[in-house]
């Protein structure tokens, strides 16, 4: 037995594991609210992103981070929940799926990146706030978010199909 393989078919063959198997609109309804919170997340953070890429410079960094993080915090209310309770329906079998396992790294390396970014360049943002080009490693971690990102929602799709 793989190590965590216990922990796995325990949390399988929960309540509310067992309740999202079992119910014709249980599933669709979480599903469909981790796929709007996604949305929000992805939203907010390619906004930012693209802002310092370089994209609506007159626009204030600090204030769009300031407008956007709300949102994002609250997407991640709805994401976490609904992804954990989509996980427990199946799993042993999202464990194997090498879609997933790629998604959950780069949610990782996303989170890794988000932070890197907070700790660093952005430290610095009142000298390239609004009407300027963001320094080079500023803009190296939004390209990669953007990138990441891209990965995140590919995989996320895949899953049902590898």
């Amino acid at each position: 037995m793989q190590p965590g393989a216990a922990l796995l078919d325990a949390l399988q063959q929960g309540s509310f594991a067992a309740a999202m198997r079992n119910s014709i609109w249980l599933y669709p309804a979480v599903q469909t609210v981790h796929i709007i919170g996604f949305v929000i997340l992805v939203g907010a953070v390619i906004m930012f992103d693209l802002r310092v890429l370089g994209v609506s410079k007159r626009v204030p960094v600090r204030m769009l981070a300031q407008y956007l993080l709300p949102w994002a915090v609250a997407a991640l209310l709805l994401i976490v929940p609904a992804g954990f309770l989509m996980f427990s329906a199946d799993a042993t079998g999202l464990i194997n799926n090498r879609a997933f396992v790629i998604k959950m790294v780069l949610l990782m390396l996303a989170a890794t990146n988000a932070a890197a970014f907070h700790l660093g360049a952005f430290r610095n943002v009142e000298q390239w706030d609004q009407g300027t080009t963001a320094p080079r490693p500023a803009r190296l971690h939004a390209a990669a978010s953007l990138l990441i990102w891209l990965g995140v929602i590919t995989c996320g799709r895949m899953i049902a199909y590898v």
